[in-house]
């Protein structure tokens, strides 16, 4: 996992990231509805972690964080989601390693997946790499809007990711 620091003089969004680190402290929350039709064939979850992982390696604005180093963007990002305890009807967080080969992705998916799904603790898997974002699904909740706000200090600056029923 690389880490590149940023040299906050010398960027082209120094004025807007100073803007709103400091004085327009804000979250924000972006609904896009996608057409998922040609995922017919696929477990709709992992596809969608696949997806959204390889999107925001995709963009490095989606791998920008601030962390004790400074401000820097990761090469590489990971997904933390959640899997769905039938027994107790809580959730797990946990994270898988991604690959660019979605049926490499897929393997590491389905063996996070059934190994932690029946977990009661909130984060089974230790080892949560700092490159990683949050996804979640409620797959029973149909929704057109999603906010979740992240009370710290302003600088969480990773995505996360929540979907609902498709329709």
């Amino acid at each position: 996992m690389a880490f590149r620091l940023i040299d906050i003089e010398n960027w082209e969004r120094k004025e807007f990231y100073e803007h709103f680190i400091n004085q327009v402290v804000c979250t924000y929350s972006v609904v896009v509805n996608l057409d998922i039709t040609n995922l017919k064939n696929h477990r709709l979850y992992p596809a969608m972690i696949w997806l959204l992982t390889k999107t925001v390696n995709d963009m490095p604005e989606f791998r920008t964080s601030l962390t004790s180093e400074g401000l820097g963007i990761y090469d590489e990002m990971h997904p933390m989601y959640t899997v769905f305890n039938k027994e107790n009807k809580n959730f797990s967080g946990i994270w898988s390693y991604f690959s660019e080969d979605y049926d490499t992705f897929l393997k590491n998916y389905e063996i996070d997946a059934e190994k932690y799904s029946t977990s009661t603790r909130y984060a089974p898997k230790d080892g949560t790499p700092p490159n990683s974002f949050n996804i979640s699904m409620v797959p029973w909740l149909e929704f057109a809007g999603f906010n979740i706000n992240v009370f710290d200090d302003g600088h969480f600056l990773l995505p996360i990711f929540t979907m609902g029923k498709y329709f």
